[in-house]
């Protein structure tokens, strides 16, 4: 037998509300019972964790890989390791890749890859419509059995209700969640900021709050119509946390999720032209800041992420209009919001921070992950709450650079992220 024991950590394991200093047993890759211990046939391997944080491995559900198409901005073993630097031990890959994600043979691809290459587990989403054109569904049915795990059109937006519709009453069928990025084009036109004082400063083109808040809520009302849950993806506004509070008190079928940078940045980030404040949905207001932390206090957004989208270094140093959205995310993501949701604005404990990346993704994913629970595979995560360091973006694990935090001081990192028993990242 190949065995481990995580000596002396502090163990929080939200899936069974626990909450204590006690020791670990990895038997196998899988967690074991104490009792086992006298029943080996030699000492097992032993880590201290005093100190330290032992959580399940945390799941990150909105990632890009950008593979297969786009290798120079990432692909699926840098962005795996980059995960791993992060303390992830599963991360969701969206499907805007290049062929898309729209097909079975395409799904084994990616599959096949990250069997061979990646050091965390990577599960794929298949796209809503073909080619992510909006217009034609995809064959939802066949992308189930080819193994996705939600389906999304991620990096667009179905405009159609009807094709909506119909993709949440598939997916209904076939029992795969739906995530959608929340962008009504016809309100936001050619946006690239927030609309408001900066934007109209800057002469740039603004992307206005209800522009996001205005799909939040055709999603509301076809999570009911379908009775089908439908995750909305990367919610900046504070009219769509409203939106989003209403709807789950009447007990509709709908979630949302809060990226690092929708909190720690405002649109007065983009004041300098900065192309990495660039991102979709874009930095909003002070008061939209307030509302997500409300919303995360109180419950209503259940689900952290990082949308970790890379670009290459020449993508993004261009005009701001003509720059790419979004930002690498996967290294910084769990010490920001440390940083800010547990230490600076004492928005909420650590227990329930580890709740947001561990059991509620897998609740929403159907997997069998996010748990210390015995017999379960063996992902862990090792946090230092109290590690103070500074994030430099030339050390990334990521291709890409493209991060407004670059030089930034946080509190609070992964150390050791182990993954079927076995450590894939040590600090």
């Amino acid at each position: 037998m190949n065995a481990t024991i995580i000596r002396n950590g502090r163990i929080i394991d939200p899936a069974n509300k626990r909450d204590e200093i006690a020791d670990l047993l990895i038997v196998d890759g899988r967690f074991a019972d104490l009792s086992q211990l006298a029943t080996l046939n030699s000492q097992p391997d032993e880590i201290d964790a005093s100190n330290l944080i032992v959580s399940p491995g945390l799941i990150d559900l909105h990632v890009h890989l950008r593979e297969p198409g786009f290798g120079w901005k990432e692909t699926i073993e840098s962005g795996a390791r980059a995960a791993a630097a992060g303390g992830f031990t599963t991360i969701v890959c969206m499907p805007n890749t290049s062929p898309v994600a729209d097909s079975p043979s395409t799904i084994a691809w990616i599959k096949d890859r990250a069997a061979g290459l990646a050091c965390v587990n990577v599960l794929p989403t298949g796209a809503i419509s073909k080619g992510l054109m909006g217009e034609e569904l995809a064959p939802i049915g066949s992308l189930a059995q080819a193994g996705v795990i939600a389906i999304t059109d991620d990096g667009r937006c179905i405009q159609n209700n009807e094709l909506m519709r119909r993709a949440v009453e598939y997916a209904r069928m076939v029992g795969l969640p739906v995530f959608d990025h929340c962008q009504d084009y016809n309100l936001v036109g050619n946006g690239v900021v927030h609309e408001g004082y900066w934007s109209t400063l800057l002469g740039l083109p603004g992307w206005p709050s209800a522009g996001e808040e205005a799909i939040v809520m055709r999603n509301v009302l076809l999570a009911e119509l379908c009775d089908h849950h439908i995750h909305c993806q990367h919610i900046s506004a504070a009219g769509s946390v409203r939106i989003l509070r209403e709807a789950q008190a009447r007990g509709i079928k709908i979630s949302g999720e809060v990226c690092p940078h929708h909190i720690a940045l405002t649109d007065d980030a983009i004041q300098n032209f900065d192309t990495n404040c660039k991102m979709n949905p874009p930095l909003r207001t002070k008061e939209d800041v307030a509302a997500l932390l409300k919303g995360i206090a109180d419950g209503t957004i259940g689900i952290l992420a990082s949308d970790h989208a890379p670009h290459a270094k020449f993508e993004k140093e261009v005009e701001f209009d003509a720059a790419p959205f979004g930002i690498v995310g996967l290294e910084t993501e769990l010490g920001l919001f440390l940083d800010l949701l547990v230490h600076k604005n004492k928005t909420i404990d650590l227990p329930r921070l580890l709740e947001m990346f561990t059991l509620n993704p897998a609740r929403l994913l159907q997997i069998d992950a996010g748990t210390l629970s015995p017999g379960r595979s063996a992902d862990v995560t090792l946090i230092d709450p109290e590690l103070e360091w500074t994030f430099e973006a030339s050390a990334s694990q990521s291709l890409s650079r493209n991060t407004p935090f670059d030089g930034w001081k946080l509190k609070g990192r992964a150390v050791r992220t182990i993954v079927g028993g076995r450590t894939v990242w040590q600090l």
